[in-house]
């Protein structure tokens, strides 16, 4: 289990340092760097070469990268993966009284949330604003990184029937306590403080609360991990260190981190914005290709969709499909909806489980109850801008969008070893059939077949 709890302790690393969606993307420029990757800007000139790898951001909170090889190609390969969480917003005039006692700040839902779990646990403040410095206003990332606020559980004294359901909302119930009276009027100046500025230069901000917690493991045999965030960091961690440590990219090999997918992928900078046809259509272009040349690329490419999925709830199993039931630590989760809220289909399902028969990674399967509407993701909306062959996958986790979520401590390094199986593979699919290239797995694999 060694392998596996170092990997997990990277992502519990990982997930510490990224409270924000704003802060997931810098950390991971930062590896991205240390890779030999050049970073790009969308308003600039793109002269790309051969056997060079790229990224490119947008609103410091979704990032495309890519490795395009230097011998021929026939397509791009994808794993996507979001940024974002459900949590709260601070508003924008974040303070409120509370019988001239208390200092609260002023926040709305993020996302579709579990509310009962953020109380009466220790709180912060992080995110990005926006500073005049000089000549110009610049973006300043910000987290006040010690416990700054709580929202306080009304006692059961005070409301006996609680435990047999209440209906939270979220002006009365969750805006958090910030202070006593004395803390009136502190809230940006402290946001200021942090960024290194006066409050008199801020101009925007974007702030979230976050959950303190830092992730564990857990569990008889410390075979479970729990964490803020984990829904989709976790995938996010997984895919990118396959995609860094992945040699010789076969085709071009593209990591996507979107933003704003808790709240339906709609903005510019969401897996149902033009980011993604944007740049890859640049890409295209800059390397020499033709319109024709752009859409054989993506008629010869391949998706992989990645988004946490449900684990069979222990206490309440009768919740899950009664064949598809998927189980933390059990392997990578092909997700599959007749509705199309999962692009799974025949196609992209044989190619992902031959895959993970090449990394020697397990798989399971996972369907909605048929009397229960399931959420989509980011590969059906990916596919309203670019058109590509998808599987929707993910790792199986309990608690999904709760402030303190709960997984496999194995689960991680399946799809790191999964994901650079998949960029080092060539994967053609024609009316021949699929064809998946590779150096070495598919040798081993063959030999391992025979020897069974």
């Amino acid at each position: 289990m060694e392998q596996f709890y170092a990997e997990s302790e990277k992502l519990l690393q990982f997930i510490a340092q990224s409270p924000t969606s704003f802060h997931v993307i810098k950390n991971v420029e930062e590896q991205l760097k240390s890779g030999g990757f050049l970073a790009l800007e969308e308003h600039q000139a793109w002269n790309l070469e051969r056997g060079k790898s790229y990224y490119v951001t947008r609103n410091s909170s979704s990032l495309i990268a890519f490795q395009i090889p230097e011998q021929s190609y026939q397509g791009f390969q994808l794993i996507s993966s979001h940024t974002d969480s459900p949590c709260f917003k601070v508003k924008e005039l974040p303070e409120l009284d509370a019988d001239k006692k208390y200092t609260k700040l002023n926040v709305e839902k993020y996302g579709g949330m579990l509310m009962a779990p953020w109380f009466d646990r220790p709180l912060s403040v992080a995110g990005r604003v926006m500073v005049w410095a000089g000549d110009r206003i610049r973006q300043v990332l910000v987290n006040i990184d010690r416990d700054l606020l709580m929202i306080p559980n009304l006692a059961i004294h005070m409301n006996r029937k609680v435990n047999e359901g209440y209906a939270y909302n979220a002006q009365v119930d969750l805006c958090p306590v910030f202070g006593d009276e004395t803390a009136k009027d502190s809230f940006l100046k402290l946001i200021a403080e942090e960024a290194g500025v006066d409050k008199k230069q801020i101009y925007g901000m974007d702030l979230f609360l976050y959950n303190r917690q830092r992730g564990t493991f857990w569990g008889a045999g410390n075979e479970f991990i729990a964490s803020p965030r984990l829904d989709d960091l976790q995938c996010l961690y997984g895919s990118l260190q396959g995609f860094l440590e992945a040699d010789a990219p076969q085709n071009i090999s593209v990591l996507c981190a979107f933003d704003n997918e808790e709240t339906g992928s709609v903005s510019r900078q969401g897996a149902g914005s033009t980011f993604l046809v944007d740049t890859l259509s640049r890409m295209n272009e800059a390397l020499g290709g033709s319109g024709e040349d752009y859409r054989r690329l993506l008629a010869g490419s391949f998706m992989i969709s990645a988004d946490n999925a449900h684990a069979v709830h222990p206490n309440h199993q009768e919740m899950a499909d009664p064949a598809n039931r998927p189980q933390m630590n059990h392997g990578i989760v092909i997700k599959y909806n007749a509705d199309q809220k999962y692009t799974t289909d025949a196609v992209s399902t044989a190619v992902f489980r031959r895959l993970c028969e090449y990394a020697d990674v397990p798989y399971q399967t996972y369907a909605n109850r048929s009397d229960m509407a399931g959420g989509s993701t980011l590969g059906n909306i990916s596919n309203t801008q670019a058109s590509l062959r998808c599987v929707d996958i993910g790792l199986a986790q309990l608690a999904m969008h709760s402030p303190y979520e709960m997984a496999g401590a194995k689960d991680v390094l399946y799809l790191k070893q999964v994901s650079k199986t998949f960029y080092e593979s060539r994967i053609g699919i024609s009316h021949e059939g699929i064809k998946i290239e590779t150096r070495e797995q598919e040798s081993a694999f063959m030999d391992k077949k025979q020897n069974t």
